[in-house]
């Protein structure tokens, strides 16, 4: 087998099981999230894939945003680094509509679907950007051939050290008794990246705790759908979390981007 087909096998082991009858759909888009998140980093930027980002941009260049959302890649570098055009590319209009508000004063263009069947009309930039999406692309080979076709300086891409929603395992088995997976990882993204003959610079950092939603109940919320439970669940999911050490005050987005990052990067071909 090989490393992208492993890569593939083990994000399809995260289907639901049958034995799970969820009560409403457990893929939950934390647009709350994301937009929370921009808002953070367009103030004050953190992080590697900002530094590495910027570290291309000291001669004027455009940057094209895979996996947009509101901005937090892409937005920041504007106004901190040569940035003279955007493209935001997003399967969600409604955070689309967030990113172009947050854009105003730079030119900037909206993509809405995915990559890389929009590659062509997204076209080329300076600097790729594509942060926290990796784990949804099973079909690695093409996604990550598309970006360094598209980057004329640089590729980076954003991702959990492991799949996001490892961290809620500990809560499958409390509240379904079943094992989830325990991967993919970061390790599993570069070896099938090396198979199609990508190297990247590895950088490892860590996002300081924040509370990325504004209500500690919102988390509960999310998390219980995530897990697939019922609405009457919702104080016993309270109860896991805070057993867990969550601080109500600081709520986390347990299952979508994590706090231990990894930033990748390597020379675009464009």
């Amino acid at each position: 087998m090989t490393a992208l087909s492993t890569w593939r096998d083990l994000l399809a082991s995260w289907a639901i099981p049958d034995t799970v009858h969820p009560p409403e759909s457990p893929w939950v888009l934390p647009r709350e999230v994301f937009l929370r998140r921009a808002d953070r980093q367009i103030a004050a930027p953190i992080g590697a894939t900002h530094r590495l980002a910027a570290e291309a941009l000291q001669e004027p260049g455009t940057v094209l945003d895979i996996g947009a959302a509101a901005g937090a890649a892409s937005l920041p570098l504007v106004g901190r680094s040569n940035v003279t055009a955007v493209t935001a590319l997003d399967t969600d209009d409604e955070l689309l509509a967030a990113f172009a508000e947050r854009a105003a004063g730079v030119e900037h263009r909206l993509l809405s679907g995915r990559w890389p069947d929009l590659a062509k009309e997204a076209g080329q930039a300076d600097v790729v950007v594509c942060g926290n999406v990796v784990y949804n692309v099973p079909d690695l080979a093409p996604f990550a051939a598309a970006l360094t076709a598209a980057a004329r300086r640089r590729v980076v891409v954003e991702t959990a050290a492991r799949h996001p929603l490892t961290e809620l395992n500990p809560l499958w088995q409390r509240f379904h008794g079943i094992e989830r997976p325990a991967g993919p990882t970061v390790e599993d993204c570069l070896a099938a990246l090396a198979e199609v003959g990508i190297e990247p610079e590895v950088v490892e950092w860590r996002r300081p705790p924040e509370p990325e939603y504004a209500e500690f109940a919102t988390a509960v919320d999310v998390v219980r759908r995530r897990l697939c439970l019922p609405a009457d669940a919702a104080g016993e999911v309270e109860r896991a979390l805070l057993e867990m050490g969550v601080d109500p005050e600081m709520p986390p987005d347990l299952g979508s981007s994590g706090r231990d990052l990894v930033t990748l990067v390597w020379p675009g071909s464009a």
